[in-house]
C-alpha cells in the first residue's frame, strides 16, 4: 500500500529534476561561457529566501520532430515571484540549459500568467532572457506565444514598470518584448540583440560581421539606444536591477518611496564655480546635479547614448525625481534626433509613474545639418514639446545658463506646462543668441560702420542687456524667480513640498497621437 510520504518523496523527487534543468552537462556549458543559470540569476536578483515558483511542473506538448521524446522540465523558463529591497516582485528566467531557453507555446504561457499576476498585484515586472529565440519544432504556436507576451507588455506599459535584462542571445521576434519594456540591462560580451543574426546579413548582403559587433552591449547602450544599462559581469548587472528598482514605485497609482535623510545645509556655494560665466566654453552638468541632488544618489540613465543629454534618477531630501539636463560637453548641450528620443521617453516614463521631472536647462537650440533635418528632427523634437506638455507630475525647470529658440520652449517651459521655472542671474533667454540675433537685426549698421569689430561687440551687448537676460523673461511672467545659484537646491526642495499633492487634469480621450 502506498502512504502519503511516498507521494511526498515523488514531489521533491520531480521537484529537484526540474530544478536541474538541463542537467549537469548543460550547466557546466553555461558556466563555460560566463553565464550564470536561470536559478542562479533569481537568487541573486531577490532578496534572501524570498523566491516562490510558478508552474514547475509545465511541459510542452508537442509531438513533431522528435519532441514527444524530449522532456523540457519547466519547458525552458521558471517564473514566479519574490521581493527586491522587501518589496514584491514578478519576473520569468528563460533557462538555456532547456531547449536553449527556445520560447513554445508552455513557455510562453508560463510568462503571461505571471505578468498578469504583476499586473493585478500591481508589482514590477522583470524578464530575464536568455533564448535562441522562437522554438521553430513547435511551428507557429511558437509566434503566437510571443504575440501574447507582446501585448501584455504594451497593455501594462504605463501600469507597472517592466524590466528587460538580456543575459544571452534574444534574436528575431524575441527583440520585441525588451523594447516595448520601461528598460533594458544588458551584460557586456555575452548578451546580444539583433531581428536578423550575423549569418542572414551575410546571405542576404554579403556584410561580415559578428554578433558581438551587430548587436552587443556596447552597441545597444552607444549608438542604437536599444538599451539603458551595461555591466562587465551578470552579478553587477542584477545589482543594476536591485537599484533601479529602488527608485520606482510598484505602479502607476503610488509613488516612489522617500527615504529618511540627514538633516544638512543646503546652501551650496560651490556652484558659483562649475559653470563658465562665458556662454559658449563647456562644463560637465554632472558636477551641477552632484551639488543639488543627495549625496551619491543619481543613477544615469542611458549614459553611453545622446550624450548631449544627460536623464536618471535622484533624492532630493529623499524624494525621488527625474533629471533632464542639457550637457554643454558635447555639442554645446544642442538637441538633435536622438536626444530628443531620450529624453521624451524618460519624461514618459516619470510621467507615468509620478516621479517629479527636474530640468536643468542650458541650451542652444536643436542642432542644425541637412542630415538632421531630413533625419526627421522637426518629428523627434515634437516628442520632447509632447512629452512635457501631456505629463501632469510636479515640473520645475532652473535655467542655468543659455535657453534660446524653439528648444527654450521645448524644454519645460512655463507655456507647456512648467509648474515653476527658476532662472540664474547669468541666464540668456531669447529666440536666438546674441551674436546670431545682433548680426540680423544691426546688420546694416555694423556693416557700414568704420570699425565693423567694435560696433558688433557693442550691439551684441546691447541685445543681451535688451533682450537676453532672464529679468526680461521674468518681467513677463516666464520666469518666476532669478535666484541666486547657491540657493538652487533650497529652491527645488521648497518647490517640491508644495507640489507634493499636485492634481492636474487633461482633456477626456482615448489616448494622444504622439509623432512617433
Amino acid at each position: 500500500m502506498i502512504d502519503i510520504y511516498e507521494k511526498i518523496n515523488e514531489l521533491y523527487d520531480r521537484r529537484r529534476e526540474v530544478e536541474l534543468g538541463g542537467g549537469d552537462e548543460k550547466i557546466d556549458k553555461q558556466h563555460e561561457k560566463g553565464k550564470l543559470t536561470a536559478r542562479e540569476r533569481i537568487d541573486l536578483l531577490l532578496d534572501e529566501g524570498t523566491f516562490v515558483e510558478l508552474n514547475p511542473f509545465i511541459q510542452h506538448r508537442s509531438i513533431d520532430f522528435g519532441l514527444a521524446d524530449k522532456k523540457g522540465p519547466g519547458d525552458g523558463v521558471v517564473t514566479g515571484y519574490g521581493k527586491v529591497n522587501g518589496r514584491p516582485v514578478y519576473l520569468f528566467s528563460q533557462d538555456f540549459t532547456v531547449f536553449g531557453g527556445a520560447l513554445g507555446e508552455m513557455h510562453a504561457k508560463k510568462i503571461a500568467n505571471v505578468m498578469d499576476l504583476a499586473a493585478k498585484n500591481g508589482a514590477p515586472f522583470i524578464g530575464l532572457n536568455d533564448s535562441g529565440g522562437a522554438r521553430i519544432q513547435e511551428g507557429v504556436v511558437s509566434l503566437d506565444g510571443y504575440g501574447h507576451i507582446f501585448y501584455r507588455n504594451a497593455i501594462y506599459s504605463g501600469v507597472i514598470p517592466q524590466i528587460s535584462v538580456i543575459m544571452g542571445p534574444c534574436a528575431g521576434g524575441a527583440v520585441y518584448s525588451p523594447a516595448i519594456t520601461d528598460f533594458v540591462f544588458m551584460v557586456e560580451k555575452t548578451s546580444q540583440m539583433f531581428i536578423t543574426g550575423p549569418k542572414v546579413i551575410e546571405t542576404v548582403t554579403g556584410e561580415k560581421i559578428s554578433s558581438e559587433d551587430l548587436g552587443g552591449a556596447s552597441v545597444h547602450n552607444s549608438i542604437s539606444g536599444n538599451a539603458h544599462f551595461s555591466g562587465k559581469t551578470e552579478e553587477e548587472v542584477l545589482q543594476q536591477v536591485r537599484t533601479l528598482i529602488s527608485y520606482l514605485p510598484q505602479n502607476n497609482e503610488e509613488k516612489a518611496p522617500i527615504l529618511p535623510v540627514q538633516e544638512s545645509d543646503d546652501y551650496r556655494p560651490d556652484l558659483t564655480e562649475i559653470i563658465p560665466f562665458d556662454a559658449v566654453r563647456p562644463y560637465d552638468v554632472r558636477k551641477v546635479i552632484d551639488q543639488i541632488v543627495d549625496q551619491d544618489s543619481f543613477m544615469e540613465v542611458q549614459k553611453d547614448f545622446a550624450k548631449n543629454i544627460v536623464v536618471g534618477f535622484a533624492r532630493v531630501k529623499g524624494e525621488v525625481v527625474g533629471l533632464v539636463c542639457n550637457q554643454p560637453k558635447y555639442m554645446a548641450g544642442g538637441l538633435d534626433i536622438d536626444s530628443s528620443d531620450k529624453a521624451s521617453r524618460f519624461i514618459r516614463f516619470c510621467d507615468s509613474f509620478n516621479i517629479p521631472l527636474i530640468t536643468f536647462e542650458d541650451v542652444t537650440g536643436f542642432f542644425p545639418g541637412v542630415k538632421q533635418e531630413h533625419g526627421g528632427i522637426i518629428r523627434h523634437g515634437a516628442k520632447i514639446l509632447y512629452a512635457y506638455s501631456e505629463a501632469t507630475v510636479p515640473k520645475l525647470t532652473v535655467i542655468l545658463r543659455k535657453a534660446y529658440g524653439g528648444a527654450y520652449v521645448a524644454l519645460n517651459s512655463k507655456s507647456i506646462g512648467a509648474d515653476l521655472v527658476f532662472a540664474w542671474p547669468n541666464a540668456e533667454i531669447a529666440v536666438m543668441g546674441p551674436q546670431g540675433a545682433a548680426n540680423i537685426i544691426f546688420a546694416r549698421e555694423i556693416n557700414e560702420s568704420e570699425n565693423p569689430d567694435k560696433v558688433r561687440a557693442e550691439k551684441i551687448e546691447e541685445y543681451r542687456e535688451k533682450f537676453a537676460n532672464p529679468y526680461v523673461a521674468a518681467s513677463q511672467g516666464m520666469v518666476d524667480d532669478v535666484i541666486d545659484p547657491r540657493e538652487t537646491r533650497i529652491k527645488i526642495i521648497q518647490a517640491l513640498e508644495m507640489l507634493r499633492n499636485k492634481k492636474e487634469t487633461r482633456p477626456k480621450k482615448k489616448h494622444g497621437n504622439i509623432p512617433l
